[in-house]
């Protein structure tokens, strides 16, 4: 099969993914092989080919926003021909206090799809069959993809941040996550405020229902219940704690975070203001948000890109050249 392939993490300026041949090897126990339909680009992608993420292998496949049909089958449970969809949590060890306790998302031994396992950069995928989402026929396989990763945790981080319906939610960064969640959040007929850098993307805000945008670290005119930060910086958060009334909690949505800068704890913190972090996903987060995406329905906004061009999906998505989430079809 084509897949590409990262050996050796660089600035995706240099194009350090490779359109290679790759053998498919026999499949493991409990897994099924896709064809990928659609895989979407994520800003946690752009962090392993980077390297900001270490690298666990000598060569990798990345992407976690898989939509594929199965072709090959070593789980009972699932069927040849059914269309599914894969995510960043590709499996847990089930075992540890936390998967005991409900909370998968935080499992001790937990793997990776495209970063401990090869992902959906490729013409076929491997995935744990108990892990495969079905997906709502309602969803087409592009703009099913980003919901996969993007819309998942973006729903998590409504679900940490305590969002209630009708109350003042602020977006800090308005990518392929927070233009989905912005849906959720009119949906629940939330006040939307969105702080963001790039024209378009403050467009694009507009359009989807905020009732006011302003720049990257700008401070909304009234104070938040609620706010999640998507830009990986830690000036975004100190910005959207400034932003919070008293008990109002902050969730940052980011896998990496570059430095916080010291903060006023009297001003900003005090009163019971809270900061949490946002990790990974449930299964059960999964198929909560699919069916609420398929109900409401959420729109993603694509921009899609042969699998040959993965370095220039990944290289548009660092300079904000388009609005939403960037999906790659190997079919283009």
């Amino acid at each position: 099969m084509k897949a590409m392939v990262l050996r050796k993490p660089n600035p995706v300026e240099r194009s350090p993914l490779r359109l290679e041949d790759v053998e498919l090897g026999p499949l493991r126990s409990g897994h099924v092989r896709l064809r990928v339909l659609a895989c979407g680009v994520c800003r946690t992608d752009l962090h392993i080919v980077e390297g900001e993420l270490p690298p666990k292998h000598a060569s990798i496949i990345p992407g976690h926003q898989i939509v594929g049909e199965i072709v090959e089958s070593a789980d009972a449970t699932k069927r040849v021909g059914a269309r599914v969809g894969v995510s960043w949590l590709g499996g847990v060890d089930g075992t540890c206090q936390f998967c005991q306790s409900g909370m998968e998302n935080l499992c001790d031994r937990p793997t990776f799809t495209g970063y401990d396992v090869n992902g959906g950069y490729a013409e076929y995928a491997d995935a744990r069959g108990d892990f495969t989402i079905a997906l709502p026929a309602e969803l087409d396989d592009v703009h099913a993809a980003p919901l996969l990763c993007a819309g998942i945790i973006g729903f998590r981080a409504l679900r940490v941040a305590g969002v209630a319906r009708g109350e003042r939610v602020g977006l800090f960064g308005f990518g392929g996550s927070a233009h989905l969640v912005a849906q959720v959040l009119r949906h629940w007929e939330c006040e939307i405020f969105v702080a963001t850098r790039g024209a378009s993307h403050r467009a694009l805000a507009q359009s989807l229902g905020a009732s006011w945008v302003g720049d990257a670290t700008d401070v909304p005119p009234e104070r938040l219940d609620r706010a999640i930060t998507f830009a990986p910086s830690g000036d975004v958060v100190v910005a959207a704690l400034s932003s919070l009334r008293k008990g109002g909690v902050v969730a940052i949505n980011a896998i990496h975070l570059d430095r916080m800068p010291q903060f006023d704890y009297d001003r900003l913190l005090w009163g019971e203001r809270q900061i949490r972090s946002v990790t990974n996903m449930t299964r059960q987060d999964a198929r909560d948000f699919l069916a609420l995406a398929a109900e409401i329905p959420i729109e993603s906004h694509v921009t899609t890109f042969p699998l040959r061009e993965a370095n220039a999906a990944l290289a548009a998505m660092k300079s904000d050249a388009f609005d939403g989430a960037a999906v790659l079809v190997p079919t283009m």
